[in-house]
């Protein structure tokens, strides 16, 4: 047998999966989710979707900002998405996709 072949991936910059350094994506957050933003940036996305650039001011406008207290309140049936969120005092209902540069940092639920 070969040994497998491994390539280091390049560096990204924004964590993904599980919790790094207290922080998580709100997309990879399940129901129950609690914490305040830490970062909002641009997240890639596909080719034929919105410019990455033009959903990081979108969702700014929106209320996603640092310090911004933020749950998820509800996820879709089918892949979990478009998740509910509730920030600050409004409710908010996005893709788990434009949710990948929102950056929370988890507290534990009041």
């Amino acid at each position: 047998m070969s040994p497998v072949n491994s390539v280091p991936l390049p560096p990204t910059d924004r964590p993904s999966g599980p919790a790094v350094e207290g922080l998580v994506s709100l997309a990879d957050g399940r129901r129950g989710l609690c914490g305040v933003i830490a970062s909002v940036g641009a997240a890639p996305l596909a080719s034929d979707a919105v410019l990455a650039d033009e959903l990081e001011r979108r969702l700014l406008e929106m209320g996603f900002v640092e310090g911004a207290r933020v749950e998820i309140l509800h996820e879709g049936f089918i892949g979990r998405d478009p998740i509910c969120v509730r920030l600050d005092d409004m409710r908010v209902a996005l893709r788990r996709r434009e949710a990948r540069g929102v950056m929370v940092r988890t507290d534990p639920r009041p």
